[in-house]
């Protein structure tokens, strides 16, 4: 078969640009993209321009000095950041340092929220382990643990791992001060379902707090989905509507008053966050001291 038939050029992955897609979507802006890569942000551009060419769909949305993510490119952003996370972590692990390093998988949310502020504390306790967060993908069992500790969302019953409770959570409705200020307030839940709901990842959560909240046939007027939980929160934290907030893990917010709740009903899942570790992984000293940090933080929450 021909080397550039259209068969063989489908497989060929483009990572130059893929990497220059990856930062834009990441800063959503070229130009922050291109001081990243020490590259021009027309560069940039005519990469991505590249892509959505071959790919014969649009990625970004060109605003007068911003870009935002299509369906498509959002999508492809969270695969492709993924990716690039986990060359990351692994090269990490391979590199010489003169310091132990522990590769942690830890998912958006948790990793933002709970665990980096507190690593400074765990660097002043620990300054000989370099402790490298990684981005962790949703894990199954022992062969999708990519990394040797983890931090995942589950009911304990991960196959061929020790897991170790960590964390429960629930949620409750929340928004910021101004959406309640022009919207509010609500008699009652079923009073929201007219205003705009963000959802994370499916409408399943707010599905289940509503018919705890009493309405039985909950009916959105006005939706959107969003899968990545950070951005979930960025979006209620800018007004754009209402949320389940993921507590304790946004408590920060409700207390400095830049998000509000609505009404107290908790929604607690079935799931917590587990600490996930392989089979004998704590004889490593590095590791069990990197396991026992975070179930002590743990905890004190």
């Amino acid at each position: 078969m021909d080397e550039d038939s259209p068969a063989n050029r489908r497989f060929k992955l483009p990572l130059t640009a893929l990497r220059s897609f990856e930062a834009a979507a990441r800063h959503l802006s070229f130009k922050d993209a291109a001081d990243e890569l020490n590259v021009s942000a027309t560069t940039i551009s005519n990469q991505i321009r590249q892509l959505e060419r071959e790919w014969r769909c649009a990625l970004f949305i060109r605003k007068t000095r911003h870009v935002l993510l299509t369906d498509a490119g959002r999508s492809l952003a969270q695969v492709v950041g993924r990716a690039f996370d986990n060359i990351r972590g692994e090269i990490a692990t391979h590199l010489p340092s003169p310091r132990q390093r522990v590769v942690l998988a830890a998912g958006p949310i948790f990793a933002a929220r709970w665990l980096t502020p507190r690593l400074g504390r765990f660097h002043r306790k620990h300054p000989k382990i370099e402790l490298v967060v990684a981005h962790g993908p949703r894990i199954t069992g022992i062969e999708g643990m990519a990394t040797p500790i983890a931090v995942d969302w589950g009911k304990g019953d991960w196959t061929g791992l020790d897991a170790t409770h960590l964390l429960d959570v629930f949620y409750r409705p929340v928004a910021s001060p101004a959406f309640l200020q022009a919207h509010g307030p609500f008699r009652k839940p079923g009073d929201m379902l007219k205003l705009p709901i963000i959802h994370q990842h499916d409408r399943s959560e707010w599905i289940a707090w509503m018919r705890l909240a009493g309405v039985a046939d909950p009916r959105f007027r006005q939706d959107t989905i969003i899968l990545d939980t950070n951005v979930v929160m960025q979006a209620a934290l800018d007004g754009q509507g209402l949320a389940l907030g993921n507590f304790p893990l946004i408590q920060p917010e409700i207390e400095a008053g830049r998000l509000v709740c609505p009404f107290d009903i908790e929604l607690k899942p079935q799931r917590s966050y587990y600490l996930l570790t392989r089979p004998g992984a704590r004889e490593r000293a590095e590791l069990r001291i990197v396991a026992e940090w975070i179930e002590a933080e743990a905890a004190l929450s």
